[in-house]
């Protein structure tokens, strides 16, 4: 009679793989490869049929774009909308009927789940499995735009599948790859702001977005230490700021009386609702402060 241990089953991990398999193979029929101009290789998401969501940054202002469709198909896409802001371009395309992907609740996602990004490249497609590394609050971009949480992905995402779907363990959108700021890291903007910018996409073409006309970087205000603000290196001689007499070196203290401590607090505040409203901000001019008045325009179309 043998005393050797009895081996592990491997049915649980047979089974993760047969799952693993099936979220990729449902992942790949809504990811189509998108061309661009420059030749270089990226992906989309079939949102709807004719309509195709992909990375913003990753399209010249007039590509011409060709998308190879999960059968083969080459067809041509225009653009017909983007924003910089949460990094989303919407494409409209002959993708003929599109069973969407059930969209993944914006609270679903934790450190630690299964997560499935795919993409379509030259030899088809293609799948990274990796893990929710983070997942944050809301936030805001550095360009602007509000994104429902911070989705930080531990996978390595190929360039081709940037602007591809990222699935969850259940085979949810939970949203669409994209390259992070920080070397290395791979972000998902979530599904929830992907559908809620595509609705104004589809019929307005772009997100409006407050403008100061100003250039600022962080500082600390003269003679108060520890406390943050924002300096004006830069300013648009035709701007908002500039009209309302904002000079270069002008420290910004605070907007309608509340403190203003980052540029990217600043930014936060110029929301599309404040377009055409009044704003009194604070500054520091030599020292010394002041409120000027700035009426917030419209940021023009990148």
């Amino acid at each position: 009679m043998s005393d050797a241990p009895t081996p592990p089953s491997l049915a649980p991990f047979a089974a993760l793989s047969a799952g693993l398999a099936a979220l990729a193979e449902a992942g790949a029929a809504r990811t189509v490869a998108v061309h661009g101009r420059d030749g270089r290789p990226r992906s989309g998401i079939l949102w709807a049929e004719n309509l195709v969501v992909t990375a913003e940054e990753a399209l010249e202002r007039d590509d011409r774009i060709v998308l190879v469709l999960p059968d083969g198909t080459r067809v041509g896409a225009e653009l017909a909308g983007r924003d910089p802001g949460t990094d989303i371009a919407l494409l409209r395309a002959p993708t003929g009927p599109v069973v969407p992907l059930a969209l993944a609740s914006v609270e679903a996602a934790l450190p630690g789940h299964l997560v499935l990004a795919l993409g379509r490249g030259e030899h088809g497609a293609g799948n990274m499995l990796g893990t929710v590394a983070m997942a944050g609050p809301a936030w805001r971009s550095m360009r602007g735009g509000k994104l429902e949480r911070r989705l930080e992905l531990g996978l390595r995402l190929p360039p081709e599948a940037e602007g591809g779907p990222v699935l969850d363990h259940d085979g949810r959108l939970l949203g669409m790859a994209v390259v992070g700021a920080r070397k290395g890291a791979v972000l998902a903007i979530p599904a929830a702001t992907i559908a809620r910018v595509v609705e104004v996409l589809r019929t307005k073409g772009r997100i409006a977005r407050g403008y100061l006309g100003l250039a600022m970087q962080p500082v600390t205000p003269p003679g108060q230490r520890g406390a943050r603000a924002v300096i004006v290196v830069g300013l648009d001689p035709d701007g908002p700021g500039a009209r309302a007499g904002v000079l270069l070196g002008d420290v910004v203290t605070g907007w309608n009386g509340a403190a203003i401590g980052s540029v990217r607090e600043l930014l936060a505040r110029l929301d599309p609702e404040m377009v055409g409203r009044d704003v009194a901000l604070d500054l520091l001019r030599g020292g010394a402060p002041l409120r000027v008045t700035v009426r917030i325009a419209e940021r023009a179309a990148a």
